[in-house]
């Protein structure tokens, strides 16, 4: 195996001295452009790379940050990596990524492993109730996500949930679906219960007991919707039936659950997602969804973490806008659906 090309050898090459390369590739103010150039073309030449968590011990910074998910898998969070690694390209650092599965003991490794990497801030999704977890961690934090609420003290950003379900709500309420089922994540999530009081508030304003809308409760995965679609369709035998899943995966799940039963979607199923990841764009019909702006929200996050190294402090929450995707999975029930729906039935 070839050696490693060290600071010895790019001042060898460049005529120079071990220090003067060395300040040379810091930009020190005590070297002349000539001789920075010539250690910089000897780097490129002999294939010299620093080694960044050894210049960060010594300056203090790593020019490391760090990004906790809880599911690399789902495309969702993808989108918010990558644009949380935009930002930081664009600012010559660099994005350790960790997924915590939802573990808790797994989140908590990350947060060890990122420490021990000397990074200068994490952006993240917390699994944890616990705030010691965050205040041991002993560099800036952002989080994201919905169960970043419990932190009210740490900045953090998400989507506008209220406004999101609100609005995929006054949507099938205007194509004539006015009783939707849903399929909703674990107990256990505080998303589904920001996503269930929303729906109750929204059914409330407009007289509908939210007691009558089916509720099913499953795991954010393609499987998990599945398998509640068909437990929905168990409960429900006959006649149209309307469903507004709690993510996009849950619905593209409901939306093959459908199929193998022999029931068309929108003729027989509608099916509203919840996200916007771009599969559904892809599936048949095509999903109709509420994108949740995955990618900004991992700018704005890569954002809040450098105002806050920067002693920009924000505190307390903010919230990005969701917007509505139409396509083919929901059926324009309008003509047939009457005005108002209370507990009992419809009247």
């Amino acid at each position: 195996m070839a050696r490693r090309p060290t600071i010895i050898d790019v001042a060898k090459l460049a005529g120079v001295s071990k220090s003067t390369a060395a300040r040379a590739l810091t930009d020190a103010a005590d070297v002349n452009d000539v001789t920075r150039d010539r250690v910089r073309k000897a780097a490129a030449a002999v294939g010299y790379e620093r080694n960044h968590l050894a210049v960060g011990m010594r300056s203090g910074r790593s020019g490391l940050f760090g990004l906790v998910i809880p599911d690399i898998a789902n495309p969702f969070w993808a989108e918010v990596a990558r644009g949380a690694q935009d930002l930081m390209a664009e600012n010559a650092a660099s994005l350790l990524v960790f997924s915590s599965d939802w573990d808790h003991d797994r989140e908590a490794s990350h947060l060890r492993a990122l420490r021990q990497a000397r990074v200068e801030g994490a952006i993240v999704n917390p699994v944890s109730d616990n705030v010691d977890d965050f205040g041991r961690f002993g560099v800036p934090l952002v989080l994201i996500g919905s169960s970043a609420e419990r932190f009210p003290d740490t900045p953090s950003i998400g989507s506008d949930i209220r406004q999101a379900v609100r609005l995929g709500l006054d949507h099938l309420n205007e194509r004539g679906h006015l009783a939707p089922a849903l399929i909703l994540g674990p107990r256990s999530r505080l998303a589904r219960a920001r996503f269930l009081r929303s729906v109750q508030e929204h059914c409330l304003e407009r007289d509908i007991d939210p007691a009558i809308l089916p509720v099913e409760d499953a795991d954010y995965t393609f499987e998990g919707g599945h398998a509640a679609m068909g437990r929905l369709m168990a409960r429900q035998p006959l006649g149209h039936l309307t469903v507004f899943c709690a993510n996009d995966l849950m619905a593209l799940g409901a939306l093959l659950a459908a199929r193998e039963a022999g029931r068309e979607c929108p003729r027989d199923v509608s099916i509203l997602g919840f996200d916007g990841v771009p599969s559904g764009a892809f599936s048949w019909p095509g999903l109709t969804t509420i994108e949740k702006p995955a990618r900004e929200l991992g700018r704005r996050a890569a954002q809040a973490l450098f105002d806050e190294i920067a002693g920009r402090h924000a505190t307390g929450r903010r919230y990005l806008p969701c917007r509505l995707i139409e396509r083919g999975s929901l059926a324009d029930l309008s003509a047939q659906t009457p005005l108002k729906i209370a507990a009992g039935g419809r009247i």
